[in-house]
């Protein structure tokens, strides 16, 4: 089930960059950085299935944070990571102030997505 979430998310981040032309400007500012926090999310609860949701979350929006500001930091050799299409996407490129509640927004949907998928569970 990760696997395949994780998958849909990274497609869906992927199009809200590739696509933004023809998305709303709101959408296709903010919902990028929320869908990176939300493929952190996802990912590490692939490789830490027996660790608590609220570590998970924990984890990622921390991650999130420091990769953003990581971006406050230029030498010519991350500089150089960054400008590779991998190395951009993974790393950004500069510092926004607005990507931290976008970062937030994306790992609270996944906490709030994951209680529902588990209380749909129960219910069964």
């Amino acid at each position: 089930m990760y696997l395949a979430a994780l998958g849909a998310v990274v497609v869906l981040g992927l199009a809200s960059r590739k696509y933004a032309a023809h998305l709303p400007a709101f959408v296709a500012a903010y919902a990028g950085d929320a869908l990176w926090a939300l493929m952190l999310l996802v990912g590490i609860g692939m490789l830490a299935p027996g660790w608590s949701t609220w570590r998970v979350a924990g984890l990622a929006l921390a991650g999130c944070f420091v990769v953003e500001l990581s971006q406050l930091y230029h030498a010519p050799w991350i500089d150089a990571v960054r400008r590779t299409r991998l190395g951009g996407l993974v790393l950004g490129y500069g510092f926004l102030w607005s990507d931290l509640p976008c970062y937030t927004a994306g790992v609270a949907a996944g906490v709030a997505l994951e209680a529902g998928a588990r209380r749909t569970a129960a219910w069964r």
